[in-house]
């Protein structure tokens, strides 16, 4: 896409011009930019889907005042009982200058119930606030992660190339000497051309996850250097812990104050079934004659309730028993979401603890074993180098399972409600 390339272009701009880029060997170390910090920059970020949340609990807030209020009142002026046969207003004594005034009442407790609707509406808006941060945050963990990967990636790739570029030296000078043959020769060259090519690769999904991360945290940011050890995150509890602590997850507060709001409509809906009433008042002037007054109760009575009140009654609890069921459903979502990150950091874990204590080594002494047996002439140069290829693809699993499990990690504490 032109605008990812674009900003591409900037974040390798951007690193190009960095002071790290002019610093001599003697010079401090760059600002290393750690996950943590990614995280705290991210929330501060003032992002504009948080700002849409604050809003429209604020105006949700607003409505809550206005819409409790009683309705304004009417006032009327007119004249009446003029004679249609002269228009005359001092002809006939009843002619007047009417002057009124009505005020409704809303009927029941309406105007409190409407109120806590909106102040539960306004509550469901502030915990999707605090679910986009922890969404945010999250999302920062598992962009930094990646972007770690790769650049550890590009590390150990580069150094397996300057091993086999050393072999590259070693087959040639044999070639010379008359003990290899241009096949050694030509199959090293080969592996070092696949080499820079995965280099190449692996600086594409570097500079695609950084992008990434340079939304979150902005390019200059993004820019920095990663630290070279992966970072420690908090601990979570245990998953039975976790599992009794997710009712209070803001995914599924956001749903219980939605099911606070349909009650309130439901309550709602019961008022209707109550008469509603309003006042009226008037002043009649009339010309040197005595001036009218007058007061009444005007009433509003729910006489046919099947289509109307019974309906509207019915509407409002099918749709609190549906935020009910979406609330059930959340919860679910939640449990399984708990169950497959518990259960991928606990079997990555126990992955790389097979690595870090059989494979790699195993790996590097198969290599030892082929460089030594190279030189007594017991092995061929194509195990040689297949060996010291086997070295790399070891240790690119074993960082990519040690990064898959800390986003396990992160994505328990997005679950638990960590955001540092």
């Amino acid at each position: 896409m032109p605008i990812q390339k674009f900003a591409i272009v900037i974040i390798a701009i951007a690193c190009s011009a960095s002071p790290s880029a002019a610093q001599s060997q003697d010079a401090p170390a760059p600002n290393r930019l750690e996950l943590a910090q990614s995280v705290a920059i991210a929330l501060a970020a003032n992002d504009p889907t948080i700002a849409l949340f604050e809003e429209r609990a604020l105006a949700l807030e607003d409505r809550a005042i206005a819409d409790s209020q009683l309705p304004d009142p009417v006032f009327s002026t007119r004249m009446q009982s003029i004679p249609l046969s002269s228009f005359d207003i001092n002809r006939e004594p009843m002619t007047q200058l009417a002057l009124g005034v009505r005020q409704s009442f809303p009927k029941g407790k309406s105007r409190a119930l409407t109120r806590q609707k909106r102040l539960a509406e306004a509550l469901a808006e502030r915990h999707n606030k605090e679910l986009r941060n922890r969404e945010i945050s999250l999302q920062t963990r598992q962009v930094w992660l990646e972007l770690f990967y790769w650049k550890q990636a590009k590390r150990i790739t580069q150094q397996t190339q300057t091993k086999v570029e050393e072999l590259r030296e070693v087959s040639e000078t044999n070639y010379a000497n008359g003990r290899g043959s241009a096949q050694n020769v030509l199959r090293v060259d080969l592996e070092v051309s696949l080499l820079a090519t995965k280099l190449i690769g692996l600086d594409r999904q570097a500079d695609l996850s950084r992008v990434n991360l340079s939304r979150l945290i902005g390019i200059a940011n993004a820019a920095r250097p990663l630290p070279d050890v992966l970072p420690t995150l908090p601990p979570f509890p245990t998953a039975t812990e976790m599992q009794s602590n997710l009712v209070r997850h803001p995914s599924v507060k956001v749903i219980d104050a939605m099911i606070t709001a349909r009650d309130r409509d439901i309550d709602l809906a019961n008022q209707q079934y109550k008469p509603g009433f309003s006042i009226d008042a008037a002043y009649g002037l009339r010309d040197s004659r005595s001036d009218f007054g007058s007061i009444g109760v005007s009433y509003s009575i729910p006489l046919f309730t099947k289509n109307r009140q019974d309906r509207s009654l019915s509407a409002t609890r099918h749709l609190r028993s549906s935020a009910r069921l979406a609330r059930s459903a959340q919860l679910l979502e939640l449990n399984r979401q708990l169950g497959r990150h518990f259960a991928d950091w606990t079997r990555l874990d126990e992955h790389i603890n097979l690595y870090e204590t059989e494979v790699i080594g195993r790996a590097t002494d198969t290599a030892e074993a082929a460089m030594l047996a190279y030189e007594t002439e017991a092995a061929d140069f194509a195990e040689l180098v297949r060996a010291e290829l086997a070295v790399l693809d070891t240790e690119l699993a074993l960082i990519r399972l040690q990064v898959d499990q800390t986003k396990a990690h992160a994505a328990l504490l997005f679950l638990k409600g960590e955001k540092s």
